[in-house]
């Protein structure tokens, strides 16, 4: 395969005439990728080279075959902190070259240090496909970099650094997409859309069901594997023994312990809740906004390493007078209910992954259902509300890069996702009621919650606002 000219290169053949082009976005430094409008959408330019940060599961199954398909893009390099999942990662991704194009590449580079990947000048963007405790860092250390961002969700471990993450990556001029991809998918769309134009009257109610996590994972105390910078995985978080089922398998790419370990996320509250609460958002009118009363209850494992939420009820009130409510117990997806009917959306039978824990109603559920099923074909007129649509959550993504347009879930949206599933885990926290401003994101006459805001972070990890 023939070599890819260098980001330098690319610059120099340009021109003047690019210069005159995207002249401002130049002179700030905004990565290089050029309008559509200037050579066409398939000219060489709009190359899209990208680095992958984290190679684990997730990447492997979602976020690697995301963009690979993309003709316009090009997977250029890799980076893990464990150097064996570094180089199945490299090796994954010259496969998928090598059979597409008929001979042998080798074209990928790997790195075990992230912002080693980031001085590459021949990055254009990065897919930050890492665990939670991470995502924040990360982004905001590549949106200062100049590179393009697609993250898997959630977007932050604490409501803190998702607003100091959003107010960086917002000033940046990068395009940023979140791995909510039910904002790419038909069924929430639509539903999203029906609720908003007032097909079920006035909306009263949000039931949002989500999985809960088992307790377990084995405590015992075992030597850090030679292959895994240890102390950079765990990041901002505090320094604890290593053992297995509190990081990633060492054979395999199952189901990992930090899904399950509050130290690094919060569960499912977040896990399956980002995507929910911002389908929830999304038909409530609420995507830059939040709840103003949070309550609830949750059951949190006694023994065991995994100790994230187990079974769990929680409520919230918004200012326009909708409830939420999410729960364990309740049909995995989102129910919105009116004053003149009901529409329910999900995923159906779908998982992201197979090793995702189950749910009531996961493989049962219909995408689509209604109080009266004619509410489903409903026609929205031109002059109604109308969401931006997208087909393919990471072909969106690169599109906009190319094409120079915003994606369908930016940062902002992304925090107010994240931090209404944080609000509700501090309620599960404090087991009682909690008020919340979502203009100040503070909560009112409440120390005690306001200390869940952060957490307290290793120095060296830390986001630093400069």
């Amino acid at each position: 395969m023939k070599k890819e000219k260098t980001t330098q290169s690319r610059r120099e053949f340009l021109g003047s005439s690019v210069k005159a082009a995207v002249g401002a976005s130049l002179l700030l430094g905004f990565p290089t990728i050029v309008p559509a409008s200037v050579f066409g959408k398939n000219a060489p330019s709009n190359r899209i080279n990208i680095g992958a940060i984290g190679t684990g599961r997730i990447s492997r199954i979602h976020d690697l075959p995301g963009v690979l398909k993309y003709d316009f893009a090009q997977v250029m390099a890799v980076c893990d902190l464990d150097t064996k999942r570094a180089e199945d990662g490299k090796q994954l991704v010259n496969e998928f070259y090598t059979k597409r194009n008929g001979k042998p590449y080798d074209g990928v580079k790997a790195y075990h240090n992230y912002l080693e990947l980031l001085q590459n000048k021949d990055v254009d963007a990065v897919l930050i496909s890492t665990p939670d405790h991470w995502h924040a860092k990360i982004g905001v250390d590549a949106a200062r970099a100049k590179k393009h961002i697609y993250m898997q969700k959630p977007a932050s471990l604490t409501i803190a650094e998702g607003r100091m993450m959003s107010d960086i990556i917002g000033r940046s001029g990068v395009k940023f997409q979140i791995g909510s991809q039910q904002r790419s998918t038909e069924q929430f769309r639509h539903a999203a859309e029906l609720v908003r134009n007032g097909r079920i009257g006035d909306l009263q109610t949000v039931y949002v069901g989500l999985p809960g996590d088992p307790a377990g994972g084995d405590p015992k105390e075992m030597p850090v594997p030679k292959n895994l910078n240890y102390d950079m995985w765990l990041g901002s978080t505090p320094k604890v023994y290593y053992t297995e089922d509190r990081v990633h398998p060492q054979n395999g790419y199952g189901r990992p312990g930090w899904l399950r370990c509050e130290q690094f996320g919060a569960g499912m509250i977040t896990g399956w809740g980002a995507h929910h609460i911002d389908t929830a958002h999304l038909g409530m009118g609420m995507e830059r906004s939040g709840p103003i009363e949070i309550w609830g209850r949750a059951d949190f494992p006694t023994s065991g390493l995994w100790n994230v939420h187990g079974i769990f009820r929680t409520e919230a009130l918004y200012d326009n007078g909708v409830k939420m409510v999410v729960s364990n117990e309740i049909p995995n997806g989102v129910r919105f209910e009116g004053s003149k009917g009901w529409i329910f959306v999900s995923r159906g039978d779908y998982q992201v992954t197979s090793s995702d824990p189950g749910a009531t109603g996961t493989t049962k559920a219909k995408k689509l259902d209604a109080s009266d099923p004619n509410l489903l074909t409903s026609t929205i007129g031109e002059n109604e509300f109308h969401l931006p649509v997208s087909n393919d959550h990471h072909g969106n993504w690169l599109e906009a890069i190319r094409d120079n347009q915003t994606p369908i879930a930016p940062v902002e949206e992304a925090h107010r996702s994240c931090s209404a599933c944080l609000l509700h885990h501090i309620a599960m926290k404090l087991k009682r009621k909690v008020y919340w401003d979502p203009k100040t994101e503070k909560f009112k006459n409440d120390p005690e919650a306001n200390q869940m805001i952060s957490r307290p972070e290793r120095e060296l990890y830390a986001i630093k606002r400069r």
